[in-house]
């Protein structure tokens, strides 16, 4: 995968430093600033998130060396505005889990999603709680937390799914003045049966050898679709 004006798309061969970089749970909180609010100063981020403006700066210009922001335009000559370059964060499962540092951030990363759903469902039930959202809302909004039973092929191709639709959806209400920003956080962390003993797949007589599924390493296609599984807009945002 190749990043682009979108996508900042992370690989621990070749991003070990950035990867480094971003493995810091400030670093990561900035970023999902700029990416959700838009450009700010190091002072007006220090303030959303009870830093010192000396150390917002500092984690602000470890984010510029490694290209995920950059200067802003500036309101007035005083003080430097940053701005996100991508409104994504997006990796490699597969390729991430064969490096300590790559293992160290998607761990961050996703403990940083998870903070992230929580201050939001706060943050949305205060503005319903205070009129800052129409009741239209009230049936469309909500959190799931549905156990289905799926193979590995049919988890990555419930991602791909939901990522086309995405997608669609998110083209087709770009300029309805209706629209409002949406914390879509979905998870798919499959859960081995507690009674299940530590073997190896191969001597279980359930799998079949022979048999690959989708996210095989050695499938070109398959390792593609797994990689857009790691993905963060606002926790790695």
């Amino acid at each position: 995968m190749d990043s682009d004006e979108r996508n900042r798309v992370l690989d621990p061969e070749h991003d070990t430093a950035a990867l480094k970089a971003l493995t810091h749970p400030l670093r990561i909180r900035l970023l999902g600033l700029l990416r959700q609010d838009g450009p700010a100063t190091a002072s007006e981020l220090a303030a959303r998130t009870g830093e010192s403006s000396a150390s917002a700066s500092y984690h602000l210009r470890v984010l510029a060396k490694y290209a995920f922001i950059a200067e802003a335009e500036h309101r007035d000559g005083r003080e430097r505005r940053w701005r996100a370059l991508h409104t994504m964060t997006s990796w490699s499962n597969e390729a991430m889990e064969s490096s300590e540092a790559g293992r160290a951030f998607v761990s961050l990363a996703r403990r940083r999603q998870l903070e992230h759903l929580e201050s939001s469902l706060a943050r949305h039930e205060a503005d319903m709680a205070g009129g800052r959202l129409g009741q239209e809302w009230v049936e469309a909004s909500g959190i799931s937390d549905l156990m289905p039973r799926l193979t590995a092929g049919s988890l990555t191709e419930l991602w791909e799914t939901i990522a086309g639709k995405l997608e669609e959806l998110t083209a087709r209400d770009a300029d309805d003045p209706r629209a409002e920003h949406v914390v879509l956080l979905t998870a798919g962390l499959p859960l081995a049966p507690h009674d299940r003993e530590d073997v190896d797949p191969q001597d279980r007589e359930d799998v079949d050898p022979h048999d690959r599924e989708d996210g095989d390493p050695h499938d070109p296609e398959g390792a593609d679709r797994q990689g857009r599984t790691g993905e963060a807009h606002e926790g790695t945002s």
